[in-house]
């Protein structure tokens, strides 16, 4: 049978009746320094698998070198497949798959209108040439910088755009001295020898212990759930430790992780742009929704932003004794078992993002129950007869407080929209 909130409230009297709390609670505690650690080594070891997949790849691309056969068939191109392997070498499949197919539409595109633009100068002679080949340069270099200025082109095609304007100046410049012939096979040997370096990149960065950008964004917003969870039932029981028990102390919840996640707005992006590029792979398909992602993370930086606020309102009250009269107005019962209803409802949706499956519990039925407590809270409340600051802000917690509810609510929508563009299977509801 559901449980149910019972809420008495009185206008500062002392008659109030007891009820039984049958709210479930959560404590809070900071995640062992086992697991920090353990965090601190995946990372290493990442980088260090990393550092000799590159290591790997110009070994590999360095045998056009170093093997005669090889070096007779590319010659002194064969430096263009290491600079490639050098340039376009990322931490992850996607952004190596990313800036290597950039690289690699630039050069096709930069070179064949550089080798049409030489030719056409080379035909017309005389100080013709130097007009055509200077006024081609001019408009190719100025019209791909103002599209290099675009967002939506510098997001995914920044590089792409570089290297087109780099490779057909290169190849315009050099045909002035070159036979039209020349011209084509300086082109064409360039063009190999990236494509060398491209695929060398490609098979070691995804056959080699792969590093994918799809999991890091999936982990990361997910992750956010728990610590915004974590977060709000250490302010919350400081709320009640700090206004009931009346300690004469300041607060002392740790807000540190929600600052962290306030500046994540850039890292998500870029995350996500990468996680375009990656290849078909268990659940994450072409067309994955990771612009929805980037909506629950905007969501999440709003929660934080607000539990920030929850925290303010706290340490802005100088002792305990002082917001003693605010708790004859504001019941603290209710503002408990709010808290810990939504810290249940963000651990249920982070849940169900981790297992990217559907939350069957029915999380935006109880966070409407929570809504309608809340306002019952502030309205039956003698918040005009609040006349001190510190009592001020225990008042200012309880409006803040609806904030987070109706924020949640936000998230919940998100998550689910995401559930079914993403085609989550269903499960049973999480225990």
């Amino acid at each position: 049978m559901e449980s149910t909130h019972v809420i008495s409230i009185t206008n500062g009297e002392d008659n109030v009746a007891p009820r039984k709390n049958t709210t479930k609670t959560f404590k809070f505690s900071l995640p062992p320094v086992s697991s920090l650690l353990r965090e601190n080594k995946m990372k290493d070891a990442k980088k260090i698998i990393h550092s000799i997949k590159v290591g790997i790849s110009l070994v590999l691309i360095s045998l056009l070198y170093l093997l005669d056969p090889l070096y007779e068939q590319v010659g002194e191109n064969a430096i263009w497949a290491i600079m490639t392997v050098v340039v376009t070498f990322e931490f992850s499949a996607g952004a190596t798959l990313g800036k290597g197919l950039n690289r690699g539409m630039g050069t096709i595109l930069g070179g064949g209108l550089g080798c049409i633009a030489a030719v056409l100068a080379q035909n017309i002679g005389g100080v013709g040439n130097s007009i055509i080949i200077g006024a081609s340069v001019f408009i190719f270099g100025t019209t791909g910088t103002y599209f290099r200025l675009f967002p939506s082109v510098k997001k995914r095609y920044d590089y792409g755009v570089m290297i087109l304007i780099l490779t057909f100046s290169l190849i315009v410049v050099s045909g002035v001295r070159t036979e039209d012939q020349k011209v084509w096979e300086i082109a064409v040997e360039r063009l190999l020898t990236i494509v060398m370096g491209f695929v060398v990149c490609i098979c070691v960065s995804l056959l080699i212990f792969p590093l994918w950008t799809n999991d890091e964004l999936h982990d990361s917003i997910v992750s956010r759930f728990q610590h915004i969870a974590d977060s709000l039932q250490g302010c919350m029981e400081e709320y009640v430790k700090f206004v009931s028990q009346k300690e004469n102390k300041k607060p002392g919840a740790s807000f540190s992780v929600c600052k962290s996640f306030l500046d994540s707005k850039s890292k998500d992006e870029v995350l996500a742009n990468f996680a375009k590029w990656e290849p078909w792979r268990g659940n994450f398909g072409f067309f994955y929704p990771w612009e929805k992602y980037l909506k629950i993370g905007d969501v999440l930086r709003e929660l934080a932003a607000i539990i920030l606020a929850l925290g303010g309102c706290l340490q802005a009250s100088e002792t305990a004794m002082k917001v003693e009269p605010v708790s004859q107005s504001v019941q603290m019962e209710p503002c408990e078992a709010i808290g810990s209803g939504i810290v249940w409802s963000l651990r249920e949706l982070g849940e169900s993002m981790k297992q990217m499956s559907k939350c069957e519990a029915d999380v935006s039925e109880k966070l409407k129950t929570m809504r309608g407590e809340i306002n019952l809270v502030i309205s039956t409340s003698k918040m005009a007869a609040i006349d001190n600051m510190d009592a001020l802000a225990v008042a200012s917690f309880v409006f803040l407080l609806k904030k987070v509810v109706e924020k949640v609510e936000e998230l919940t929508k998100e998550v689910e929209q995401l559930g079914d563009l993403a085609a989550f299977p269903a499960h049973s509801t999480l225990v």
